[in-house]
């Protein structure tokens, strides 16, 4: 009697060693370090480490080590001084084509890297850096649609060579003006082919016969989703020029973005670079003139020299088609004539009459779009490293027109899918699609992290001591057999969350307290059910057997509540209601193993199959 079958025994045994296999990453330390990785073409390979080496040698700074990890480079530093010294160097030294991201490396065995445990990532809260919170104008991006469909509507008109008296834009809508009331309905029944998803009727006064066109609900929400999608896209780029390691950038709302950025200390250069302003441009080649000429200096007049990002030289027309601000969508696809990979642009309707204009004056000739942003770059001065701002222009694709082309074109000769899908991002993430504005910044130091941990960590400690003296106490053998069951707990939801990678923030470790505090309950209605069974007369045996059956249907329908409120707040809590709810959803499944099947177990090895007299409970 009590006696677990083989199998389950050995399900409790694997869970408890891949438990503790997977939550002893956490208690390795950290090594202050820097995370090199290539940001265009470029490669981190051996020449890589060496540059940094010599680097390095410069300064005079030993590091711990290096690591070649997924084209990236790991250089280990001794210090944390060392690692802030080093940084505006080897960024120098590398050039452009590189970022170097301060980082903290965990400092683990290879044994335990080679079978995939790794610790869990701390949040801002708990390490440190830089929280904004951005809005995004979204009365701006209505109007700048309602403006791009007047333009759009104006050029379809004037296409279909219907003549207007006037187009005007009044707030969200676009109100045309006919002399007869012949050409409004047709204008009507033009716009509402065209333009589907606008709302197009008739508003006439007086003599006016009018058309008022405005952006149905399901096209605002679209424009409004698109905006800020677009604005996340470009900012998630902007920050990760920052080379920082891990940032966070969410939505918040139907309007907000969280930026996060843990290891972040400097919230000047931070604001400058999310509020920064980066564009596009299409442009002719200029074949008329020698690349080598422009090279050596003599730029012909009207042309301009740039370079792809690979390096090689382009001489470009200085008229510009058109810009980033006139695209209003990109995206990656195949060609499907051909196959190839190819990346589907929409222009609004000024640049679609520019570049229709262009393009059937130029069938034949290549056509260039150039990527222009204000960067900060880190030049070496006179030993010395020193931020310079500086424009970037770069020509991030050139290909040849094969025909008159408007407002939807596709750029082909692209070598991969890849390659398409980053151009399309470059294309979207060019500028912002909609204002932003910071309205929420707040730096959290290092040492408040260090403090909320240190905090957090003595939380969980003492409140795990006072529970496991209270049960040693008052259920002798069977409240030490709980105890151990309470750590187990806490090493598995240590372990689940390492094993997921997820980031433990102060509200994650107030959900692991809550846990210790609930994951004994199971064992109190199990021992105090036990009790009334020997005071009924039962046997041990049977007190044992009736008192984990008997306190089952109570422990799952009390956890599954609990269970249902965590899933509840995950579904819709933010940022730190998240990170509560996951830990709190972990902590029960564990605490209903350990309590239940794990010490069950326990249980049953010290007194199952033997003539016990009497319980130490």
């Amino acid at each position: 009697m009590n006696q677990y079958p083989i199998w389950k025994n050995l399900m409790v045994l694997v869970v408890v060693l891949l438990g503790a296999l997977y939550a002893l990453p956490n208690l390795f330390g950290q090594d202050p370090s820097m995370e090199i990785s290539a940001t265009r073409d470029a490669v981190v390979d051996q020449t890589t480490q060496s540059r940094v080496e010599q680097a390095l040698q410069q300064l005079g700074i030993s590091v711990k080590r290096m690591e070649m990890q997924q084209q990236k480079l790991l250089v280990r530093f001794n210090s944390s001084e060392d690692q802030l010294k080093a940084m505006d160097h080897i960024a120098a030294a590398l050039g452009e084509d590189y970022t170097p991201a301060l980082t903290l490396a965990p400092d683990l065995p290879d044994w335990l890297i080679g079978v995939g445990a790794e610790p869990m990532y701390l949040g801002l809260d708990l390490r440190g850096g830089i929280h904004v919170l951005i809005d995004v104008d979204m009365e701006s991006a209505i109007t700048q649609a309602a403006e791009r469909y007047s333009s759009d509507i104006r050029t379809l008109l004037r296409e279909e060579k219907l003549r207007y008296v006037r187009i005007s834009r009044e707030d969200e809508r676009v109100v045309v003006k006919f002399n007869t009331a012949e050409k409004r309905d047709q204008a009507i029944e033009l716009i509402g082919n065209e333009f589907r998803n606008l709302n197009v009727k008739d508003i006439d006064q007086e003599e006016a016969f009018l058309v008022e066109v405005s952006l149905s609900p399901a096209e605002k929400q679209e424009v409004q989703r698109f905006a800020l999608q677009q604005n996340i896209t470009t900012l998630r780029n902007r920050v990760n020029a920052l080379g920082i390691s891990e940032p966070s950038i969410q939505q918040q709302g139907v309007r907000r973005i969280v930026v996060q950025l843990p290891g972040a200390q400097d919230p000047g250069k931070v604001k400058e670079i999310l509020g920064a302003t980066a564009t596009l441009e299409y442009r002719l080649a200029d074949t008329e003139h020698s690349v080598e000429d422009a090279v050596n200096g003599r730029v012909p007049p009207g042309a301009s020299l740039y370079y792809e990002r690979d390096g090689r030289p382009v001489l470009l027309k200085k008229r510009v088609i058109v810009t980033g601000n006139q695209i209003v969508d990109a995206s990656s696809g195949l060609d499907q004539q051909t196959g190839s990979p190819a990346v589907f642009v929409s222009l609004d309707g000024v640049g679609a009459k520019r570049m229709r204009r262009m393009t059937n004056e130029n069938v034949g000739r290549p056509m260039a779009v150039v990527f222009i942003e204000n960067r900060t770059t880190t030049r070496m001065v006179d030993g010395k490293a020193v931020k310079v701002k500086r424009k970037v222009e770069e020509v991030i694709s050139i290909a040849t027109i094969r025909e008159p082309f408007g407002r939807r074109f596709q750029t082909t000769g692209l070598d991969t899918t890849e390659e398409a899908r980053d151009l399309a991002l470059l294309l979207r993430a060019g500028a912002l699609a909609a204002p932003i504005e910071i309205v929420e910044e707040r730096t959290i130091g290092p040492s408040l992290g260090q403090d909320s941990i240190d905090q957090g960590f003595a939380s969980v400690m003492i409140g795990l001591a006072l529970v496991m003296v209270f049960m040693a106490i008052y259920y002798r053998v069977f409240g030490l057999v709980a105890d151990m069951a309470l750590v187990m707990n806490l090493v598995l939801i240590v372990a689940i969350l390492s094993m997921l990678q997820a980031t433990l923030t102060l509200p994650g470790i107030a959900g692991i307290v809550l846990t210790v505090g609930m994951a004994v309950d199971a064992n109190v209605l199990i021992f105090q059910r036990i009790r009334e069974e020997i005071a009924n007369g039962n046997s041990p045996q049977a007190s044992i057997q009736a008192g984990y059956e008997k306190a089952f249907s109570t422990i799952i329908d009390a956890n599954i509540t609990t269970l249902i409120a965590a899933v509840v707040l995950f579904s819709f809590g933010t940022g730190p209601i998240k990170g509560f709810a996951v830990t709190l959803a972990i902590g029960i499944l564990t605490s209903m193993f350990t309590a239940i099947i794990g010490t069950r177990a326990v249980i049953n090895w010290i007194y199952g199959r033997k003539r016990v007299q009497s319980l130490a409970i």
